[in-house]
């Protein structure tokens, strides 16, 4: 394997029972990068992950993580690795404190005073080093999950889910932090419902179904697409939505903000069927396709999961 490379793994499969999760997913991830990984519930975005740092054995497939075999080499690659669930998995009766030296005891950290005192520092934690992590809020509960799972730098960190039901504000800082981290020389790995996320990634993987459909940058995503969007605003526009859906030509149609998108492959398609409402107080103008847009019709090219269930 390249050094070059953090993540490098060919043909992931894993079955539970008779029900295939992940079908022949591959991977090559630089070191010092930040990805997204981009799917529906069920896609195999967590499993893939898991299988990924040695959490997980896979049922085929082979390769490496941080230079170490995925099968043999399992517990060096957890070594290295800081996972971030996303349910809290913490201890709600413990403080902020108590739980970073707990962690701290768990990975053996040399000098764990001194340790837990810099990782509070870092997260800015320190002046709420004695609160309970019970009480604490969504944002700062996600903050000292953060600190336990980097306190012993590891080289690859794995969000999964990390700020589900995190305010804005939160979610803004977090990753600030994420992409310090990365710029210290961490690889970042992180699984996310949020288009505004994914577009802070270096990359995205979207998955579906078990498979890995496309891989790139946002731009190589949406150009992969093949979409034609145009964005409707004015007074009526809201009560278009249900007399364009289903029009031929018109694969998606969705609110964005007080605006409607409206996507398709086909622009001379399109365009005629918003010439035939013209007449409507709303005013049309294309635009590059939002990642959204993207993601909207992704989903429908994957199609439904045809994957047997157990």
């Amino acid at each position: 394997m390249s050094q070059e490379l953090a993540i490098d793994v060919r043909g992931l499969v894993k079955r539970f029972g008779s029900k295939t999760a992940v079908d022949g997913v591959d991977i090559q991830m630089p070191r010092g990068e930040v990805w997204g990984f981009l799917g529906p519930n069920g896609s195999g975005k967590t499993t893939t992950i898991r299988m990924i740092c040695g959490l997980l054995r896979a049922s085929e497939g082979e390769g490496q993580c941080l230079g170490y075999d995925i099968r043999s080499e399992a517990d060096r690659i957890k070594s290295k690795t800081g996972y971030m669930t996303q349910k809290f998995s913490f201890w709600s009766d413990m403080t902020i404190r108590e739980n970073i030296e707990f962690v701290a005891r768990l990975y053996r950290l040399p000098h764990t005073r001194k340790v837990v005192d810099e990782t509070l520092d870092k997260l800015g934690l320190t002046h709420r080093q004695h609160q309970l992590a019970g009480a604490l809020s969504g944002g700062w509960k996600q903050r000292m999950a953060l600190a336990a799972v980097t306190m012993h730098d590891p080289q690859l960190l794995l969000l999964d889910e990390p700020t589900a039901g995190v305010d804005p504000q939160a979610r803004r800082e977090f990753w600030d932090e994420i992409h310090e981290l990365s710029l210290q020389g961490m690889t970042v790995l992180v699984s996310t419902h949020y288009m505004d996320e994914a577009e802070r990634c270096d990359r995205i993987v979207y998955l579906a179904n078990g498979h890995k459909i496309v891989e790139g940058t946002v731009s190589d995503v949406i150009d992969r697409s093949g979409l034609v969007t145009f964005r409707g605003e004015g007074p009526d526009v809201r009560h278009l939505a249900k007399q364009l859906k289903g029009q031929p030509g018109l694969d998606h149609v969705a609110y964005f903000g007080a605006a409607l998108h409206v996507s398709g492959e086909d622009r001379e398609k399109i365009r005629s069927v918003l010439d035939a409402h013209s007449g409507h107080d709303v005013a049309w103008q294309e635009v590059r396709p939002s990642l959204e847009d993207a993601f909207i019709a992704l989903m429908a090219e994957a199609g439904e999961d045809t994957r047997e269930h157990a």
